[in-house]
């Protein structure tokens, strides 16, 4: 619902209700700024910036997760939606937009400081604000989304320039080619006779739906865009070459986030590396998407916004947060967060000493919650933080209660290690239905309840991340008596390949972990079907002193999990035998075929 008054900056009232949108003017100079405030009114005010050819509506996605909490304030750039269209290209330079941006706070908030969300001009222009002496008195933090400060990004072109190396060299012309259509955006009368052409909201919106991979009903657009998309290619003429051509050393002293997409066609991440030479604190989030972030990406921005003011406020930075700071030395995983199942021993257990050890948080669960404490304790006495649950992940309601649970109270995890698993052997007519089922619902399904509970919050939250899950040699290994334990792992083996293939878009990596013969207690535990209990432990006993003899740990598998997350392995075979057998399976598969007629190793 909006309510509309137009007044002068010194009698502009404030919003009536936090369900509507209040609209009112706030004049600068001779030009009328139409200025949209809708949320709780006792919060702090949160002001959002709008760049090329977008309106406040650019928000729409995003203000609804930020009313709740904050008195919201968005804006029509001048030459955009409801505020004056300057007749001259020149009136859209940067300082004039600071210059409104300005008188915007001191109308909305005259007695605090605001924290700023702005994208694209509406974020280089804030630069322009942010910039300026005592601007901490009136802007307490900014998050630039995709609209870098057009000054640092040419000194950072001419500081790599003047170490002319191939790798220097080769990312400022990267750079200078991102941008190469403002060149065209520049010139008078051809672009805006194109785009009035060739452009309808229609084709705009379809375009953008598909580059930046947001549903079609997430773009939004104003009833101005028409007009916008041609009025405002001024601001290309008035700033592009003025600020890349004569640059100032500019620097601020309000905490600066900058939020960038891998894909951005405009916008390189590297253009920020030396951002702390002119900011005193700066956080770089770079999140898989494209430009258009407030489409794809409504609720990053928003929790990210959120993230910032809270830690400027004085609580305790949010571990996403810490995690982008700039400048701040960190141990590999230092400021991520470890699920893992199955933690209480072997793999488990070694997986989450060694993630702990590199500065991860972890939070381990297994069906014997003592075995789980156990682990949690060696972590502590290391100086890490671990958490303990008891879980079993055949329960796809008891998982999705855990995750629930798990991310309440500490948050999305940043990688998730389906761990958890049993053994089994026998031959498959001698091994119940309820035993192959059971081998099923702990080995496959206990991967995919994982994965369903965890995975979709670590897509939804869009920072990517990393997905492990156990599977075995024996996944691509016919073998005569592991019917039901070969067949479980194959087919987790081919769900961590669909997994990789849908989560891939999201920037969530999947690793499908492949160790052969390892000596953890699962040997000793192992189910032997058809036989009696007197001759299941003699064989549980053989087999644990075979494996024994072996001599590879489960830490040697766990060091191969912390190297495929950092380099986002997909498959990784993990002793000799299972690198062996893994290329042999694929170059010559008869030949183990073959082999598992002649052979029965567990009679």
């Amino acid at each position: 619902m909006y309510s509309k008054q137009v007044t002068g900056l010194a009698s502009a009232p404030a919003p009536q209700a936090t369900g509507s949108i209040t609209q009112r003017t706030v004049r600068n100079g001779d030009i009328d700024i139409a200025v949209f405030e809708q949320g709780n009114l006792d919060g702090e005010t949160v002001l959002l910036l709008h760049g090329w050819p977008d309106s406040h509506h650019l928000w729409d996605g995003v203000t609804p997760h930020l009313i709740e909490r904050f008195h919201v304030v968005s804006v029509d750039n001048r030459g955009h939606g409801e505020s004056t269209n300057p007749k001259s290209f020149r009136d859209f330079s940067l300082s004039a937009m600071a210059s409104d941006y300005l008188a915007v706070i001191d109308a909305v908030s005259p007695d605090k400081p605001v924290h700023v969300l702005a994208h694209d001009w509406g974020s280089v222009a804030m630069w322009e604000a942010v910039c300026e002496s005592g601007a901490e008195s009136k802007i307490a933090s900014f998050t630039s989304v995709s609209g870098p400060n057009a000054e640092h990004l040419s000194k950072w072109a001419r500081n790599r320039l003047a170490r002319p190396t191939p790798k220097n060299v080769g990312l400022v012309l990267a750079q200078l080619g991102s941008i190469g259509y403002m060149f065209f955006f520049m010139l008078p009368i051809v672009p805006k006779a194109a785009f009035a052409v060739g452009m309808s909201e229609q084709r705009w919106r379809q375009g953008l739906s598909q580059a930046e991979g947001a549903p079609l009903d997430d773009i939004h657009l104003g009833p101005t865009f028409k007009d916008d998309i041609g009025s405002g290619l001024r601001v290309y003429r008035a700033n592009a070459v003025p600020a890349l051509a004569q640059p100032r050393e500019r620097f601020t002293s309000v905490p600066v986030q900058v939020i960038i997409g891998t894909r951005d066609p405009a916008v390189r991440q590297s253009g920020y590396d030396d951002e702390l030479k002119w900011a005193a604190s700066v956080w770089r989030r770079v999140v898989k998407g494209g430009h258009w972030l407030p489409f794809s990406h409504p609720e990053l921005l928003a929790t990210a916004t959120t993230e910032l003011i809270d830690a400027v406020s004085g609580k305790t930075p949010a571990r996403a947060l810490r995690r982008a700071e700039m400048g701040r030395q960190r141990r590999a995983f230092e400021d991520q967060l470890l699920v893992i199942t199955g933690g209480g021993s072997g793999i488990g257990r070694e997986t989450a000493l060694a993630f702990a050890r590199d500065g991860a948080e972890v939070v381990l669960s297994d069906i014997n919650l003592a075995s789980a404490k156990e682990t949690a304790a060696l972590i502590a006495e290391g100086g890490g933080t671990a958490h303990a649950y008891q879980l079993d992940v055949s329960d796809e309601t008891a998982v999705n209660a855990h995750a629930d649970q798990v991310i309440e109270r500490h948050g999305v995890p940043d990688i998730l290690v389906n761990n958890a698993g049993i053994g089994q052997a026998g031959q498959f007519f001698d091994t119940p239905a309820a035993e192959f089922k059971r081998v099923l619902d702990i080995n496959l399904y206990g991967v995919i309840n994982g994965s369903r509970a965890f995975g979709s919050k670590m897509a939804a939250r869009g920072l990517g991340g990393h997905i492990v899950n156990l599977s075995s040699m024996a996944a691509y290994s016919p073998q005569q008596g592991f019917s039901a334990y070969s067949t479980s792992k194959s087919a987790v083996f081919m769900f961590s390949d669909c997994l990789r293939a849908e989560l891939a878009s999201a920037d969530i990596g999947v690793s499908t972990i492949c160790p052969g013969i390892v000596h953890t207690n699962i040997v000793a535990t192992t189910t032997f079907s058809g036989v009696s209990k007197e001759d299941e432990a003699k064989k549980q006993e053989r087999f644990d002193r075979l494996y024994k003899m072996r001599r590879y740990g489960p830490e040697k598998v766990a060091k191969q999990i912390v190297k495929a997350v950092r380099k986002n392995k997909s498959i990784v075979p993990v002793t000799p035998e299972a690198h062996l057998q893994y290329h042999a399976s694929r170059l010559m598969p008869a030949i183990g075929r073959f082999a598992a007629t002649r052979t029965d190793i567990t009679s």
